[in-house]
């Protein structure tokens, strides 16, 4: 064979283009979408697991309200401690082992913490679970940035939908759990390790994988100046900051209606079970929504109109919750969990609004670390104004009141630009 023939031979049989390099990315991709649907499903069941069962908690381990509250106001602050962590992890182990490492620390919290005897304990095993929580929240935008380039929106509602299934199972099946294991809390909130066990088997092949689009950067040479490698001032960004506040005030809601939701139906006298119920519907709203508005989102050049559209469906429910908490139970749970679905929303303009995946990784991790620190006063101010004023008003106007300025810097996050040409004016 001439040299000529040699160098035609190599060029059609390298990696990228032999059959078994193929299927070995085929796999791989299948175990991405795997990976990701399952640590999807483990992103929130910490939490509503924890909402339906607060007063067993509460009484099990002797909490105010206001420790209560605090208790609800853990989850946005690890977020927001931990969650700015991941870029960097994700830089140096790669983002599939960062998120293989979180869901093995969200199942030994979930297992350590109801048997740990006192609230200092209970609290610092769900901080190590929210932490496993935290640093997957952020990358699951950036692994579908980089493995799914073409298919944000599309694999952004997988997910999201994933996500949703699993807070709504959590919420709708934590109290008759804990019924058919004799009542006791600890057995129905440890139960929820497992699944979060099986979300670490798809990762582990992946664990020294970086990404499709990895290899690729390794045979580049690297660019003469290093401006595009150099991290964005993403403080100079108006849309991240307005995506930042945005995602902190939909946390705010979110967490306060997961938190407290239960405890305002229960009080208006509705049974414990339904009131479970009734948060796994406002969940569950979250599971077909959150797959197409991230596939409407995508096609439009400006995504406020949904974002009021959704705070309108807040409004409505907080209203409906202020005058007939118990006679519309159903109605406002469905209004809710429209309203909710602006997380699916943001993260699907965390995708949008940044052009390249270390972009999209900053902007991650700049809304959702900032985001989560405005939202942590939220929950335990509702906490003190529930023990102080003793009844649901005061917290239900303070929720009505923040999905206003919610409306306002989510309309101007939807608008059609991204963070690294206002970063670099």
């Amino acid at each position: 064979m001439s040299p000529t023939q040699r160098g035609a031979s190599a060029a059609t049989n390298t990696p990228e283009t032999t059959p078994g390099a193929g299927r070995a990315r085929t796999w791989a991709t299948r175990l991405v979408v795997a990976g990701i649907m399952l640590s999807a499903l483990n992103l929130r069941p910490a939490i509503t697991s924890l909402g339906a069962l607060l007063e067993e908690v509460r009484d099990g381990l002797g909490m105010s309200g206001s420790v209560a509250g605090l208790l609800t106001s853990v989850p946005p602050l690890c977020f927001a401690v931990f969650g700015v962590m991941a870029p960097r992890l994700a830089r140096r182990f790669g983002p599939a082992a960062v998120v293989c490492a979180g869901m093995a620390a969200i199942a030994t919290g979930l297992v350590i913490r109801p048997y740990v005897g006192n609230t200092a304990g209970f609290l610092a095993a769900s901080a190590l679970a929210l932490m496993g929580i935290a640093v997957s929240n952020v990358l699951m935008p950036v692994i579908v940035k980089r493995w799914f380039p073409d298919r944000v929106g599309s694999m952004t509602g997988l997910y999201s939908m994933a996500l949703a299934a699993g807070t709504s199972l959590a919420a709708a099946l934590t109290v008759p759990l804990t019924d058919a294991m004799g009542g006791n809390w600890k057995s129905g909130l440890v139960v929820w390790a497992t699944i979060a066990a099986a979300a670490v088997l798809p990762w582990l092949p992946l664990l020294r994988d970086r990404g499709p689009a990895a290899e690729q950067r390794q045979q580049e040479p690297a660019p003469d100046t290093g401006e595009q490698q150099a991290p964005l001032r993403i403080t100079r960004s108006r849309t991240a900051w307005s995506l930042a506040v945005f995602f902190g005030l939909q946390a705010t809601a979110a967490y306060i209606t997961m938190g407290w939701m239960p405890q305002i139906f229960r009080d208006a006298g509705v049974p414990a079970g339904t009131a479970g119920v009734l948060l796994a519907v406002t969940m569950v709203m979250g599971v077909p929504l959150a797959f197409v508005i991230p596939r409407v989102a995508t096609r439009l050049p400006h995504q406020g109109p949904i974002v009021l559209v959704l705070g309108v469906c807040g409004l409505a429910g907080y209203a409906g919750l202020y005058l007939a908490p118990s006679g519309g139970a159903w109605a406002w749970a469905l209004l809710l969990g429209v309203s909710n679905c602006a997380f699916p929303l943001a993260l699907t303009m965390v995708g949008m609004r940044a052009r390249s995946g270390p972009g999209v990784a900053q902007l991650s991790a700049f809304a959702q670390s900032t985001g989560y620190l405005i939202s942590i006063p939220g929950p335990l101010l509702v906490g003190v104004l529930y023990q102080q004023s003793g009844g649901w008003g005061l917290p239900i106007a303070l929720m009505a009141a923040l999905m206003v300025p919610q409306m306002v810097v989510g309309f101007i996050a939807g608008r059609d630009r991204t963070v690294e040409d206002e970063a670099a004016n």
